[in-house]
């Protein structure tokens, strides 16, 4: 009687869809999104370019499916940010934009590809609108509580204030990641951004408690 062999795992369709999108990431971070091909990705996730049109419609749609992944982190992560401020200030201020930066650092190539994707792209534009909107929404939340206890000074309305500032971060994080010049080190961009951001909002390094 023959022996019987041992059954081959397929990969589930899960499985293809997150290795095309892990794949992608991961060729993103050696160049650039639009000298990536299907068949680089497809190679890359051990599937046949048919395969890949059976999840994707193109490579656009492949940069909105990491871009909402990472969407859906900077939700989670503004959900769990501290929203009274009182006890500490720019403490508070310097692990809000720290998990900002951490958020934008974990997938910059993500972020670099979207910075070209989303000037031709509506949908792509959409969503990376959709994740500054999440921050600012926070920050304005925060302001308008710091001005209600006196301890912002008067200015910008919070929601102005809230863009800017965090405008500012989206660019100035591009820049750095993206190796722009002038940019700024990573290692100071926590440091920088919170001085500005403190400074701006309390007119002064040590806001009031």
């Amino acid at each position: 009687m023959p022996a019987r062999g041992r059954r081959t795992t397929r990969p589930s369709g899960d499985e293809r869809q997150s290795a095309i999108l892990s794949t992608t990431e991961h060729i993103l971070a050696e160049g650039s999104f639009d000298d990536i091909s299907i068949e680089d990705i497809a190679a890359g996730a051990g599937i046949s370019r048919p395969t890949f049109y059976f999840y994707f419609a193109s490579k656009d749609e492949v940069l909105l499916a990491l871009l909402d992944r990472v969407i859906t982190e900077v939700e989670h992560r503004v959900q769990s940010l501290s929203r009274d401020f009182e006890a500490d200030p720019a403490g508070s201020w310097q692990r809000s934009i720290g998990a900002f930066v951490e958020v934008f650092s974990e997938h910059r190539a993500v972020a670099a590809a979207t910075t070209t994707a989303r000037l031709r792209n509506a949908e792509v534009q959409t969503l990376w609108s959709r994740s500054l909107q999440s921050w600012a929404d926070y920050s304005t939340d925060v302001i308008t509580q710091e001005l209600a206890r006196g301890a912002a000074i008067p200015g910008p309305s919070a929601s102005d204030l809230s863009i800017a500032l965090n405008l500012m971060n989206e660019r100035v994080l591009s820049a750095t990641f993206g190796g722009d010049t002038p940019s700024i080190t990573e290692a100071d961009a926590v440091s920088t951004l919170s001085t500005i951001w403190i400074r701006s909002i309390y007119g002064s390094d040590l806001p009031l408690h």
